[in-house]
């Protein structure tokens, strides 16, 4: 069992930066792969990044990609995504997940964080 508490988020300006963090809880955090999805005002959640618990592997989506980056503590058993460059269309609830490397279910969520851009 994984529980996930997300902080971080709030308003920024376009061309901005901000940082989430996601704590985790439980047993086994390096067995766990680790990303960010978010959910904007009337569309699906889609994913943004994560981060393979063995290797540390990251994977972004193309629309993130040179802009966001994931990087995870195993000792401190965090999740953070550093995003630089906003833009208002980054505006959306951000959520953490987690999954074992070895599923493909995403079985363990947050309660998301708001990040709101300005323009």
């Amino acid at each position: 069992q994984v529980q996930l508490v997300e902080s971080g988020g709030g308003l920024a300006q376009a061309g901005g930066s901000l940082r989430l963090s996601c704590a985790a809880s439980g047993r086994d955090f390096t067995r766990y792969t680790l990303g960010w999805f978010r959910q904007a005002p009337g569309k699906e959640r889609e994913f943004v990044a994560s981060i393979t618990g063995s290797r540390g592997i990251d994977y972004y989506a193309d629309s993130v990609k040179g802009r966001f980056t994931i990087f995870r503590d195993n000792a401190k058993k965090t999740v953070s995504l550093q995003m630089n460059s906003l833009k208002p269309e980054h505006t959306a609830v951000y959520y953490c997940a987690a999954k074992m490397d070895s599923s493909i279910e995403w079985k363990y969520w947050g309660q998301g964080t708001q990040v709101t851009v300005s323009s």
